[in-house]
């Protein structure tokens, strides 16, 4: 029998938007180089994210790792605040 291990894909980013609640936005940035140009570009992602405790306050540094299904658009989840505003 072979073991298999699961590896949850992480992302870190900072959190633009706590309004929802146990929800918070998280926008991720990263650079991709242009095929043509050659010349990296940021791109950035928003991500819904669970907060379950509401801990997470706008400019937050967080990682947040990949789940099930919360709901329509929530299928990651806050696992930690590496840097606070506060």
């Amino acid at each position: 029998m072979a073991t298999e291990t699961n590896k949850v894909r992480t992302k870190s980013g900072m959190v633009t938007s706590n309004k929802m609640d146990q929800t918070v936005t998280v926008l991720i940035e990263r650079t991709v180089k242009h095929p043509l140009y050659k010349k990296y570009i940021k791109k950035s992602t928003k991500i819904h994210a669970h907060d379950a405790d509401n801990k997470c306050s706008e400019g937050d540094l967080v990682k947040i790792a990949e789940c099930r299904p919360i709901s329509k658009t929530k299928s990651w989840k806050v696992v930690e605040i590496v840097k606070s505003t506060n």
